[in-house]
């Protein structure tokens, strides 16, 4: 897809706060920290529409970005990191949980991982709360310029082992510096629409 509108239409927190316009939607989730912002910003073409931290744990809310009045990423707090008290993580959870298992209009979640690292216990919750929900997946392993070429296919194995991922779910190895993976990433995306 070739992205040049794009536009922050809501930060949400409620559904009665959640755009109207019927569009599919991917919800983009990840650890704090994993590059959610900078996959959305490479996939978008922009340079810091979605902002990237320093501090982990910065999206404290539903961010619906409007592409090409197609279709919605939605960008959902980190997991695992941040540094917020356990009733505010409590309620963070609450409100994602209500988003990802209630929302007609979502396609698919979008779950970043780093490709570096065996997926964390965090990683395995959400993906394992997707497949209880029957909630369509996408794994985009990210951060893979970081890592030998060579090397992508071993760490491959270790993401979906880990995770025991249904074969079904497609597992992108994908770079937000260096662009790779994303027409890959946008194919399978509009597939989902």
């Amino acid at each position: 897809m070739k992205v040049h509108n794009v536009e922050m239409v809501i930060s949400a927190v409620r559904p009665d706060q959640y755009p109207e316009d019927g569009l599919p939607e991917f919800a983009l989730a990840g650890r704090s920290n994993v590059g959610k912002s900078s996959f959305i910003n490479r996939m978008i073409g922009r340079k810091a529409l979605a902002r990237i931290s320093s501090k982990p744990g910065k999206t404290q809310t539903l961010n619906f970005y409007k592409i090409e009045e197609q279709l919605f990423f939605v960008d959902v707090p980190g997991y695992g990191y941040a540094k917020v008290s356990k009733t505010e993580r409590e309620a963070w959870g609450k409100m994602i949980e209500r988003y990802l298992t209630g929302r007609q209009e979502l396609k698919a979640v979008v779950q970043i991982i780093d490709l570096r690292h065996p997926p964390t216990a965090d990683d395995r919750m959400m993906y394992d709360f997707l497949k209880h929900y029957n909630i369509p997946c996408i794994v985009i392993a990210t951060k893979a310029d970081k890592i030998p070429k060579g090397k992508w296919d071993k760490h491959k194995k270790i993401v979906k082992e880990t995770l025991d991922m249904d074969k079904n779910d497609p597992i992108i190895v994908f770079s937000s510096e260096t662009g790779l993976g994303f027409e890959e990433a946008w194919r399978t995306i509009e597939n989902k629409m």
